[in-house]
């Protein structure tokens, strides 16, 4: 495993941080996956509240819902952190949670049957709802091949761990975000792999989009691989349905636009992707993970200032 460059007092930290994150995983594979999943729920639900990303949820979701009720907004605040904490309890367990026990079902998997049997790559696209790893294990269990990218934890040694988790579920391909990332993508859909990214959070170099009645910024990334490649951009959305169980919907896919204007053909498709996260998270808004920073630093001044 190579290690960032650091200090020896930097490295004794990341250690012991490692072993908190392993005491963490014994405790949760020791319980049921129902009762691990509540007890990430409970916790998150109990503390999340009291932390500093708290403001952030509210703002974005003042943002998002203007006209909702303070009673409304409480509930999703709650349910959100919930969810979350659901999710992050669940990861340890991901080999658990399978179409194969139950805990899966997928909507539009003949999508997933044919691009298995395709010798072409798509682009599949995904935002952070509910579960999302779910998505990535499912792509697994239809066998389709498939890179799949993650952003690295700081600490290197739990980020190792996080890899080991994803190999525990099937996952065995990896392409950090970043520039060798970017390359490792390519690469793979040259060799007619498909690959999967979540594009639902913020961008500053991106395209600007409309989202919830505001402009935020979204990577092109997804965009351009499938028109390099020509090829089409696959989204999947997860829902929970109770507790640790889960339904996959496999989305009719979004063509890329192709009018011979490059530039033009990337924002309006792009544009389609941020619709259909919008579409998702209005459907089921405390299941999406509201505690980033989604929209410019303008928008979250303006709505400061009108309060």
């Amino acid at each position: 495993m190579a290690l960032k460059k650091t200090t020896f007092f930097q490295d004794i930290g990341w250690r012991i941080e490692a072993v908190f994150y392993d005491l963490f995983v014994a405790v949760i594979r020791g319980l049921p996956i129902d009762m691990a999943s509540d007890l990430g729920g409970w916790l998150l639900k109990t503390f999340g509240p009291l932390t500093s990303v708290q403001k952030t949820v509210r703002r974005n979701l003042d943002i998002a819902f203007p006209d909702q009720d303070e009673a409304w907004k409480r509930n999703i605040v709650t349910a959100q952190w919930e969810n979350l904490g659901r999710t992050f309890a669940e990861f340890p367990i991901m080999d658990r949670i399978r179409i194969s026990n139950g805990r899966v079902e997928v909507v539009g998997g003949e999508r997933l049957e044919a691009l298995a049997q395709a010798s072409a790559p798509v682009v599949f696209i995904s935002g952070h709802f509910a579960n999302w790893e779910i998505m990535p294990s499912t792509i697994v269990d239809y066998k389709v091949p498939c890179l799949m990218t993650y952003r690295a934890a700081n600490n290197p040694y739990v980020d190792q761990r996080i890899k080991d988790g994803r190999f525990r579920y099937g996952v065995r391909l990896f392409a950090p975000k970043g520039g060798d990332g970017a390359k490792d993508l390519l690469l793979a859909m040259g060799r007619g792999e498909s690959v999967a990214l979540m594009n639902d959070q913020k961008f500053n170099k991106g395209v600007p989009t409309p989202f919830f009645d505001s402009v935020v910024y979204t990577a092109p990334g997804p965009t351009r691989l499938a028109m390099r490649f020509g090829t089409v951009l696959q989204p999947m959305s997860v829902e929970r349905t109770h507790k640790a169980r889960f339904r996959v919907i496999v989305h009719p896919a979004i063509e890329v636009d192709n009018t011979g204007n490059r530039g033009t053909d990337i924002e309006t498709t792009v544009c389609k992707v941020s619709k259909f996260v919008e579409d998702c998270v209005l459907k089921r808004p405390e299941e999406w993970f509201w505690a980033h920073k989604r929209w410019p630093k303008e928008t979250y001044k303006v709505r400061t200032d009108q309060n």
